[in-house]
């Protein structure tokens, strides 16, 4: 699946809320989230107006790890 052009930072933070991660703080205009559950992991996103292609793929990459499930999944879920 195609990655999302234009995704602010704000938005990636909620969707990824939606799949169970939870703001654990935030430093100048970067947040970082913690997922408990199955394991603990952590991802920090910056609040930009739009990520850019690579950063959104990585984050992507990282949640779809932890959550053990595909990276279309992700996608899929964050639109």
């Amino acid at each position: 699946m195609k990655l999302p052009r234009g995704l602010s930072g704000a938005e990636l933070v909620a969707a990824l809320k939606r799949l169970g991660y939870q703001q654990t703080r935030q430093t100048g205009s970067h947040v970082r989230l913690t997922l408990s559950f199955p394991r603990q992991a952590h991802l920090t996103v910056p609040l930009a107006r739009a990520i850019p292609p690579g950063t959104l793929a990585a984050l992507v990459k990282d949640a779809a790890l932890h959550l053990d499930t595909t990276v279309d999944d992700i996608l899929s879920k964050i639109r």
